[in-house]
């Protein structure tokens, strides 16, 4: 075999490692993996605006937004004006979006994360390197992406 098809095979087992927990998860929670991310940062912090959170998930401003229509719509996050700013909307999670994000499984990278830190300094380069390599080869250095472990869910927030 070939080493680039041993690569891409490694690749393909990345990708549908996470393709199955992205489906597990959405079973179990009814959330998206950048739904639970969103509810996460959210939780996390003290009334932020959406812009803030896109920040802190490295999502676009516009995918956030969208994210944060449909949980709303779902009453699992709430709005509420600013009473400084009339232009800003602050956000937190309602009772039921507490108890959903309390029941939703942990992501898959934090057990990845766990591993990686547990790395020499010198294997984590290495790695970033190679992956952010793999990921100009395939002409997808642009690609709207957050630091979570999800497959072909981004776009269909948006």
């Amino acid at each position: 075999m070939e080493k680039y098809e041993q690569l891409l095979i490694s690749l393909r087992r990345v990708i549908r490692a996470i393709d199955i927990h992205s489906r597990q998860l959405n079973k179990q929670s009814g959330l998206t993996g950048p739904q639970l991310m969103v509810m996460q940062t959210i939780a996390a912090y003290d009334r932020p605006l959406a812009k803030e959170i896109a920040q802190e998930v490295a999502l676009s401003p516009a995918t956030v937004a969208t994210i944060i229509d449909r949980l709303e719509a779902r009453d699992l996050v709430v709005r509420t004006r600013s009473v400084s700013d009339k232009r800003k909307w602050h956000l937190s999670l309602s009772e039921a979006g507490i108890e959903i994000l309390k029941a939703a499984p942990k992501p898959l990278q934090d057990h990845f994360i766990k591993r990686y830190q547990n790395l020499e300094d010198w294997e984590q380069s290495q790695l970033l390197s190679s992956v952010e390599r793999i990921a100009s080869m395939m002409d997808a250095q642009e690609l709207d992406a957050a630091p979570v472990l999800l497959v072909g869910q981004i776009q269909a927030e948006e």
